[in-house]
């Protein structure tokens, strides 16, 4: 996976491994039995996915259309039209 090195990538815990790929990402600590989550880890982890959380109901948002959810049966040509549209119907409705 390829990234700019200047892009800040917020991950959620199920990508554990990413740390190894891109240097510049963030993940939520994770706690075990043995070690306990600190309460600094907390504040972090509830920063990472406070903000998560508004691109986490976007893509939701964007999943109904089904285009999104689903794999795309159709020409590929018309692939990013058809996600320009989806998104400027959520734009639209946002506003």
């Amino acid at each position: 996976m390829y990234m700019h090195p200047n892009i800040k990538v917020q991950v959620d815990i199920g990508y554990q491994g990413i740390k190894k790929q891109l240097t510049n990402s963030e993940l939520p600590r994770k706690r075990s039995k043995i070690n306990p989550l600190i309460k600094e880890d907390k504040i972090q982890n509830q920063k990472v996915s406070s903000s998560r959380v508004l691109i986490e109901n976007i893509i939701r948002e964007l999943k109904i259309f089904r285009i999104v959810a689903e794999k795309y049966r159709n020409r590929r040509r018309r692939f990013n039209l058809r996600i320009n549209i989806i998104t400027g119907i959520y734009n639209l409705q946002v506003k």
